[in-house]
């Protein structure tokens, strides 16, 4: 028996897209590309390990490191446990 799962829609997540997170990735081809064909659970979860960082070096390694990592073809931010917030 299939269990049908409620989706979430992008305005009922909890994170909004950070200026400087949307400006890289605007900035970088392939990045936009994978940012354009994720889901909205995805999006908010690369936003929120962006901006869960507590230290303004830490928040800018992350956005460096995250784009990286969607150059790499990572849809998800790895080695962390996900949003806490949903």
């Amino acid at each position: 028996m299939a269990v049908m799962r409620r989706t979430e829609t992008a305005a009922e997540l909890p994170h909004t897209m950070p200026a400087d997170f949307r400006k890289a990735i605007a900035a970088d081809a392939v990045a936009k590309k994978v940012w354009a064909d994720i889901t909205p659970l995805a999006r908010n979860e690369w936003i929120c390990w962006v901006t869960s960082a507590k230290l303004d070096e830490t928040r800018q390694r992350r956005i460096t490191v995250g784009l990286d990592k969607m150059r790499k073809g990572m849809r998800r931010p790895c080695c962390w446990p996900g949003c806490p917030h949903r």
